[in-house]
């Protein structure tokens, strides 16, 4: 079974503009590609899981999510990265579906789907769903917290936290 690292992609892989719709207006953040090739250079296997809930509110086409995804996953390729695969939930904030993170559906996908071992794989994401996801679904987590959010209580604490993709990187590497 593979060890691998599933990323949220909203201001945890590209800058989050509320609702991507447009393929012109990904911006990556800093240190994005060094830090997650360090992770695919140690056999890392690289996933993006994200809830986009403005599917369900008829404000994100599915066709520009694929577009949006092509164009990253061609991006990081670019830079000696491949991303195995995305997966999205496309379902509304105000449900508790099995996809939509805090659920483990999506990450329990990718398990399945591309043979990864849980206690080997890292979930890291912006926000404590992120966590949580990756805690039900048997893995580690991160909180990219790059906007210095508050620690939601009712979830699991992080293995780590931090505000620079080079320091979630290091840890990962150092603790795997």
């Amino acid at each position: 079974m593979k060890k691998a690292v599933l990323f949220d992609r909203d201001d945890t892989l590209i800058e989050d503009r509320v609702y991507l719709n447009d393929p012109e207006d990904i911006h990556y953040l800093k240190n994005v590609f060094p830090a997650v090739k360090s992770l695919a250079d140690a056999g890392f296997e690289i996933f993006v899981v994200t809830n986009q809930s403005g599917v369900a509110k008829g404000i994100v086409e599915v066709k520009n999510i694929n577009e949006i995804h092509r164009r990253i996953k061609d991006e990081f390729k670019s830079h000696g990265v491949e991303i195995k695969d995305f997966f999205y939930a496309p379902y509304s904030t105000k449900t508790k579906h099995y996809y939509r993170k805090p659920q483990p559906g999506m990450l329990n996908e990718a398990v399945v789907k591309h043979g990864l071992d849980p206690a080997q794989c890292w979930m890291v994401g912006d926000r404590m769903t992120d966590v949580e996801a990756g805690h039900r679904a048997g893995m580690k987590s991160i909180f990219f917290n790059l906007h210095e959010r508050e620690r939601e209580d009712a979830f699991t604490d992080p293995e780590y936290e931090t505000n620079e993709l080079s320091n979630v990187a290091r840890f990962i590497l150092e603790h795997s």
